[in-house]
């Protein structure tokens, strides 16, 4: 089984994120920011991993710490899951659409953490989310899951519909990337022999 349980408190957030790679997308999720919810859901979804992550942050002042504390943990559940990666596809790619909004999320569990977004919101807030938190989200978990994370919104008009089709696209992405391929059974996917 590939999963772990991290937990990470500081003074201005308190995160638990369980994990399971080889799930069928049950979750149970509370992170104190509903629209982060929605979005951590369709991770869950559409990368058929099992979630359980809860986070009791300091929303009175603002979302920001417990959305990026949240990619944080989120990215050492992974490291941790996949641990030495040994069968894994390691790569991981997808488009989604959602009426006129269109993305690409492609991902590479190689070790060395990097995010390249490109992600032109036609909005400042969808609801009482302010977008630029789904980068600090994305960047979380890029520097502690030790990936390198493309992330590009071709198309869209709609807020919601741009946001939605990254983190769908993101789930997708990384259901490639972690599922194991039978023909490199062992086989860490690396000519270095180490990720």
């Amino acid at each position: 089984m590939r999963t772990a349980d991290i937990t990470r408190n500081t003074q201005e957030t308190r995160v638990r994120a369980a994990i399971n790679l080889d799930g069928t997308g049950r979750q149970s999720i509370n992170t104190g920011v509903p629209f982060l919810d929605h979005m951590l859901d369709q991770i869950a979804r559409h990368g058929l991993i099992d979630l359980d992550i809860h986070c009791d942050g300091d929303v009175h002042i603002d979302d920001h710490h417990s959305v990026e504390d949240v990619g944080i943990t989120l990215g050492q559940a992974f490291a941790a899951a996949v641990g030495d990666k040994a069968g894994m596809r390691r790569y991981g790619h997808a488009y989604v659409p959602l009426d006129e909004s269109l993305s690409r999320v492609v991902i590479d569990f190689s070790g060395r953490p990097g995010l390249f977004y490109d992600v032109p919101f036609t909005r400042s807030h969808i609801g009482r989310f302010d977008v630029d938190l789904a980068r600090e989200f994305f960047q979380g978990f890029a520097n502690h899951a030790q990936a390198t994370l493309h992330i590009d919104n071709l198309k869209g008009e709609n807020a919601h519909h741009q946001c939605e089709t990254v983190f769908k696209a993101f789930g997708r992405a990384l259901r490639m990337a972690i599922e194991l391929d039978p023909r490199n059974e062992g086989v860490i996917p690396s000519t270095k022999g180490v990720l």
